[in-house]
């Protein structure tokens, strides 16, 4: 339980000491990505705020990997973490609407806020569970501790969050079973899978297009989508129509297992290596100065021009448009 005490207390970010630095940060959270933005988008009101007020299709790399730097920042940005949070809320004020079956919408609804941030969670403890070797029924409770912990930085109300570790498995049981909905925008980021464009990463521009469409999208988009419906609870499974079989399972198993054994013997600079984790970690050995601003999205990932200014939009030009070109450059690359 999370006593009176603490929900009164004013919020603490989260540190190295956390199981969530360790997870949350890891390049094991990576295969998870589809299955986040997927289960997300099954809530009706999140998944009409993408569906009105997004275009993940135009951009999708661009989109994932600048909201990554906010995101992130909330669990690593140390004693600046509120001041992200605060942004990001900031972000959503203005998306609202009715959906195609009449219902309101507000992306800063306590129940749909929330809801994004227990998809985060459950996205971390099943990337611990499946791709980093398992967790300790103590190390469940010490997670929804911290998820707790981590979605206090937002200054939400903490109305809708579930008191205990108990509590929060009843609710998510039910929020699968009862509320989750095979919407557009749910459809729209797992079909995405099949139809990404060739990353925009200097590593990968110079593939031949027939290449990465005949055989390498190809190839990746089945493990990829095996690996989404697999991390799927069987509620979800069967709302969105997938079929997942005794044999899916084993197989599924069997690449957990190799995944949990690579992630034993993964550099920690490889695991770690997003800018955003690696200026936070040097920062708590003293190898970056507290006062400097984290890094932020480099211009390769901003939005188009015209939507740099649109308050919905996470643009480092718009967010903080001061500094010095030294200053900017330490921002944007992390050293």
């Amino acid at each position: 339980m999370v006593s009176q005490a603490v929900v009164g207390r004013e919020p603490v970010p989260l540190g190295p000491d956390s199981l969530t630095w360790k997870i949350f940060g890891s390049v094991f959270y990576g295969p998870t990505g589809f299955f986040m933005g997927m289960v997300q988008n099954m809530h009706p009101g999140l998944g009409a705020g993408v569906e009105f007020h997004s275009d993940i299709g135009s951009e999708p790399y661009q989109r994932v990997l600048r909201s990554a730097y906010p995101i992130i920042g909330v669990v690593f940005d140390g004693p600046r973490a509120r001041q992200t949070a605060q942004e990001i809320v900031g972000y959503h004020r203005e998306i609202k609407g009715i959906d195609a079956q009449g219902r309101r919408y507000h992306a800063l609804d306590p129940g749909t806020f929330y809801w994004a941030h227990a998809v985060f969670f459950m996205q971390t403890l099943r990337t611990a569970e499946h791709f980093m070797g398992g967790l300790t029924g103590p190390q469940r409770e010490q997670l929804w501790r911290e998820h707790y912990q981590w979605y206090e930085m937002y200054g939400m109300s903490m109305r809708v969050v579930p008191e205990s570790w108990t509590a929060f498995r009843r609710y998510w049981r039910d929020m699968c079973h009862n509320t989750l909905e095979p919407t557009q925008a749910a459809w729209d980021v797992y079909n995405l899978i099949d139809t990404a464009p060739v990353p925009p990463f200097p590593v990968l521009r110079r593939l031949p297009e027939p290449l990465w469409e005949k055989l390498i999208r190809p190839t990746g988009a089945g493990l990829v989508k095996f690996i989404t419906v697999g991390l799927c609870d069987p509620a979800i499974r069967d709302t969105m129509g997938f079929t997942w079989t005794d044999r899916d399972q084993w197989l599924f198993g069997r690449l957990c297992r190799a995944l949990s054994a690579l992630n034993r013997v993964t550099p920690e600079e490889v695991k770690y290596s997003f800018p955003r984790i690696r200026a936070a970690r040097r920062r708590v050995v003293g190898k970056r100065p507290e006062a400097m601003a984290p890094p932020e999205a480099p211009q390769s990932l901003w939005p188009a021009p015209e939507h740099r200014a649109d308050p919905k939009h996470y643009c480092p030009v718009h967010t903080d448009p001061g500094g010095d070109a030294v200053t900017k450059f330490r921002q944007l690359t992390g050293f």
